[in-house]
């Protein structure tokens, strides 16, 4: 009976010895999926994002997006890999290929060069474009149907082109020559251009494109457009945004207004613009990073619009012109 009891003893203290080692191993990752770590409690993401260069319209859809995926996950479970490129496109590259190296589990690729490298840098890997004007543009599609398909989406900023010609129209009718200046090394800007051109021609102006390759001749090309110029129109450009005090250097001592082709631009050097919420955007860009990686297929997801553009004007630019806003235009908050 006592070699019984002895026994019965070892094999309660063995079963008690597993418990514990199961509790334990419970507490350890289960499993590792690419840069996502699943452990009992929860899972944590890492996203990769590259942002071709700072201003405000691309700032605000990179808080909008984070901000996204934070309520949309908690805090804890979000990992940022925020790279910014400081407008060099060959950075771009780089910043995708170190992710495509992390393994991270989705990419946002905010503003057009961003997106091309990414595209480039992986076929499996999630991409989010945001900040994007046309993708078929922006990735070569023919016939472009609204969604890319493989591994790409996102949202597009893309504005009322003949609306901000009507702008021109509303603001300066008795003008005649506009100049648009753009970079000709963003693809979405000569799209934006030749489109807003055409527009302008057919309500009478004479229209002339001013091209410009880097930051290094803008300058020299916005005196000349300001002094052949009546107006002026910008389109929702990088590397005019982030060099809008030049612009405004030259254009509001000449008197030549701007209409811009978004707000962050028209906040510096603008008299007026059509233009979106960048923040909004880019929390609609995380909202559809949360719906892929809680499992949606990305190929099947229709590019996104912003869905309200807004009349807004620069009352600062406005009264050192002597321009007057007509009603339905909301002031920028300075």
């Amino acid at each position: 009976m006592k070699m019984v009891k002895r026994l019965m003893s070892l094999v309660l203290a063995g079963a008690m010895v597993l418990g514990c080692v199961a509790c334990g191993n419970a507490e350890k990752p289960a499993t590792e999926n690419g840069g996502a770590e699943t452990t009992a409690a929860t899972t944590t993401y890492t996203i990769g994002i590259c942002q071709l260069v700072q201003h405000d319209a691309l700032d605000a859809a990179t808080q909008g997006f984070k901000d996204a995926l934070i309520e949309e996950f908690g805090e804890d479970a979000i990992i940022f890999d925020e790279q910014n490129a400081q407008g060099d496109s060959n950075t771009c590259s780089t910043i995708a290929n170190s992710f495509v190296s992390n393994d991270v589990d989705l990419i946002l690729a905010n503003a057009t060069p961003a997106l091309q490298a990414s595209a480039a840098a992986t076929n499996t890997i999630p991409i989010l474009g945001t900040s994007i004007t046309e993708y078929g543009v922006a990735l070569e599609i023919e016939d472009f149907n609204g969604v890319v398909g493989g591994n790409i989406s996102g949202t597009s900023d893309l504005a009322p082109l003949t609306e901000q010609a009507a702008m021109v129209k509303e603001l300066f009718p008795d003008a005649v020559n506009v100049g648009l200046i753009y970079c000709s090394a963003e693809a979405n800007s000569q799209y934006q251009v030749d489109t807003v051109k055409a527009a302008l021609e057919e309500l009478g102006y004479t229209c002339t494109l001013y091209a410009f390759t880097d930051s290094n001749d803008l300058q020299s090309v916005a005196i000349a457009a300001a002094d052949a110029s009546d107006v002026i129109y910008v389109p929702t450009d990088n590397t005019v945004a982030s060099n809008a005090e030049l612009l405004d250097s030259v254009c509001r001592p000449a008197g030549v207004p701007v209409i811009a082709g978004e707000e962050g631009i028209c906040a510096i050097c603008g008299v007026a613009t059509l233009s979106i919420s960048y923040y909004d955007l880019g929390v609609a860009t995380g909202k559809m990073a949360a719906r892929i990686l809680r499992g949606e297929d990305i190929s099947t997801m229709a590019i996104e619009y912003a869905p309200q553009f807004t009349k807004k004007y620069n009352a600062s630019v406005c009264a050192d012109l002597g321009i007057e806003i007509p009603d339905g235009y909301v002031a920028i908050e300075e």
